[in-house]
């Protein structure tokens, strides 16, 4: 179930996990030197810019607004009338 007030909490969790990927100890487990490529791209890049679209995904993920539900229809009226 999807709650509008958690959206504060959604930005907040995706802001740590930002903090923890692009934190220098994480950053120097990837940077291997120019010779340790991926796809002919070094692994440091791959890494850093992976990890930024992770982290706009999710932004827009948290951030995505739900439509209003709208309100349950009544049943008409019974009609007796013949």
């Amino acid at each position: 179930m999807w709650r509008e007030e958690a959206t504060g909490e959604r930005l907040a969790a995706v802001f740590l996990l930002g903090l923890a990927l692009f934190s220098p100890l994480v950053l120097r487990l990837f940077d291997r030197g120019p010779e340790t490529v991926l796809a002919g791209i070094p692994l440091l890049y791959v890494y850093v810019f992976g990890a930024w679209g992770l982290l706009i995904g999710l932004l827009a993920w948290a951030m995505r607004s739900r439509p209003a539900v709208p309100p349950p229809r009544e049943p008409p009226p019974l009609d007796f009338s013949v």
